[in-house]
């Protein structure tokens, strides 16, 4: 526990004597020149880069239930503030992804898992079920793949219904067909990751924000992060070297910082680029729903579309009905701006034109001008427009060959529903 702490507060000290370093030699010294400045080095037990649902469910497993003193390392100023803030927060069922795949097998004990600790922790939560909803007759095959997908995956108590009986619960609901989904639900995604947080700092996990993993090197079998003051790093000027702060050497490194996990990952000297994947941004925007009115009690889910799940019905737990996200793909991301999530979360009003018709094919009810920008969220995938399913990769030394560092890639949607299956994996895996 000592050397974790001392690491934080090394980091702390490190910072403060650099801008007073760079106070005295005046405003002329570039960020460049701070590289030339002694780099101190920490050594600690386990690191988790990223605070994210993901990245707490894994510190939380290494220490509350495998005894590890656990630093975790995020640019943010708290928590959870990437994707895992921009998401349904839906509890889905596992009626997607391919048998067998990580994402089936995440998303199912993840549920079970999720389901008891949020009850175990009085975490805000319902299981208020989902209907996916074929909306033309050409649809009706791809919904019956689905039931058939979800059964061999293990998910209970789905059925297909006719148009009469979705009615009966959703009376505001036009469909052919649809299958019901009672497995489903919805939770509060801040008071889960509060919840674990507390439980983890409660076992000695140490949390430090406002500070960046930028890269490190493999040197022979023992791991170096390079760790940087966030706001130190935003004066990059996009050009020279990036230059550590601090250098951290770990026994444990989990590489769960989400959307820049593959640019973390790619300056890793000594990892072989064969084994980092591409990363594809999809940007999402959400709009709520204006009417007092609520028109819906369950989830309601289109047919999955290229790159996500369509434009679906979610409710939070006040009753408020939000209608996303889309897919917009994104690209020229720098690295810095990647570590420091410098991604655009604007919804535009007009993108709204895009959602009426989407919407009005389940709800034909929606009344113009009832739409408004909510948020925005991004998607770390692993394959681009117009390309078939990709799994979640969680790497280890079997893979890539280095001892005690595990990368997660592709870390999307069921990423929350699967994060404490992810965790318990991760612990098992090392």
């Amino acid at each position: 526990m000592k050397h974790i702490k001392s690491a934080a507060r090394k980091i702390s000290r490190i910072v403060n004597e650099r801008k007073r370093l760079m106070r005295a030699m005046g405003s002329s010294v570039s960020y460049g020149e701070l590289c030339n400045l002694p780099v101190p080095r920490e050594r600690v037990d386990a690191v988790v880069v990223g605070a994210g649902v993901v990245g707490i469910a894994v510190a939380r497993e290494l220490s509350v239930k495998h005894g590890r003193e656990v630093l975790v390392i995020d640019s943010a100023p708290t928590f959870g503030t990437g994707t895992s803030s921009r998401n349904s927060e839906v509890i889905h069922a596992g009626i997607y992804y391919p048998p067998h795949s990580l994402k089936a097998r995440f998303c199912m004990r993840g549920k079970e898992l999720l389901y008891e600790y949020c009850k175990a922790h009085e975490v805000p939560h319902k299981e208020i079920g989902k209907l996916i909803v074929a909306t033309s007759s050409s649809e009706i095959p791809k919904l019956s793949a689905l039931m058939s997908r979800g059964i061999e995956n293990g998910v209970k108590g789905l059925k297909l219904i006719e148009p009469y009986e979705a009615r009966r619960v959703e009376p505001e609901l036009h469909c052919v067909k649809a299958l019901w989904s009672p497995s489903s639900g919805i939770v509060d995604t801040h008071s889960l990751m509060l919840s674990l947080v507390g439980e983890a700092e409660s076992h000695g996990t140490t949390f430090t924000f406002n500070t960046t993993v930028i890269g490190g090197y493999i040197d022979g079998n023992q791991i170096h992060i390079h760790v940087s003051e966030s706001k130190t790093l935003s004066d990059w000027n996009g050009k020279s070297q990036l230059c550590p702060e601090l250098i951290l050497i770990p026994r444990l490194v989990v590489n769960s910082s989400g959307l820049s996990a593959t640019a973390v990952a790619k300056r890793f000297g000594g990892l072989d680029g064969r084994f980092i994947p591409n990363a594809h941004f999809a940007r999402g925007c959400y709009f709520t729903l204006s009417t007092s009115k609520n028109p819906f009690a369950h989830l309601i889910y289109p047919i999955p579309e290229v790159g996500g799940l369509g434009v679906h019905v979610t409710l939070d737990l006040n009753g408020q009905v939000k209608f996303g996200p889309d897919v917009e793909w994104i690209d020229g991301i720098d690295d810095v701006s990647n570590f420091l999530n410098m991604f655009d979360y604007s919804v535009r009003e007009d993108r709204d034109q895009k959602f009426y018709p989407a919407i009005r094919k389940y709800y034909p009810g929606l009344k113009d001008g009832t739409l408004k920008p909510g948020y925005a969220g991004i998607r770390p995938k692993l394959s681009g427009p117009e390309e078939g399913f990709t799994d979640f990769i969680v790497q280890g030394e079997d893979i890539h060959g280095i001892p005690g560092l595990v990368n997660l890639f592709g870390i999307e949607s069921p990423g929350l529903t699967s994060s404490l299956a992810i965790a318990e994996h991760v612990a098992a895996k090392v």
